[in-house]
């Protein structure tokens, strides 16, 4: 796909995310499984449930753009859901692959605002103001998803991990 125009552009972003979006449903059920603290199970739990409208969201803003959210893999999420399957295979204490996930659940979280805040900005841009109000949507549950990691982290996880 040429990318000539902003449009073009914003379509390329939103192909991108879907695939990110897709490539995470698939994760999220074995960090859920993996973590051993109930509270980050359960974060990681309501997140996928989360992500599961993010995806929709993407396929309601391709509707109205008359197109399809297929046909691109997101090369960026597939390396970092690489590393975190990695995180995974590693033999470590229970609190030390807790923060281990909360780390590499962190980098996808981080990795996903930017795109979100992108493509919101990208919508707005071409007053496609029903587009960017979902993005901004979505964004702001990244945002409350990496915040919620990172009070699991200081409140409980690090501490233990560091004994």
């Amino acid at each position: 796909m040429a990318l000539e125009n902003l449009h073009d552009l914003f379509v390329h972003e939103l192909k991108d995310l879907y695939s990110a979006e897709n490539q995470i449903l698939k994760a999220l059920p074995k960090m859920v499984e993996a973590a051993t603290s109930e509270e980050l199970a359960q974060a990681f739990a309501k997140h996928l449930h989360e992500t599961e409208g993010h995806v929709t969201r993407i396929e309601t803003i391709f509707r109205d753009l008359d197109g399809s959210p297929r046909g691109k893999k997101c090369a960026g999420m597939e390396g970092l859901l690489k590393e975190g399957k990695e995180v995974l295979q590693e033999e470590a204490a229970e609190w030390v692959m807790d923060a281990a996930l909360i780390g590499a659940a962190q980098r996808v979280e981080h990795y996903e605002m930017a795109g979100y805040g992108t493509a919101r900005d990208h919508a707005y841009k071409l007053g496609l103001s029903q587009a960017a109000q979902l993005l901004q949507q979505t964004l702001d549950e990244e945002g409350a998803a990496d915040k919620k990691l990172t009070e699991i982290a200081e409140s409980s996880i690090n501490a233990l991990a560091a004994l």
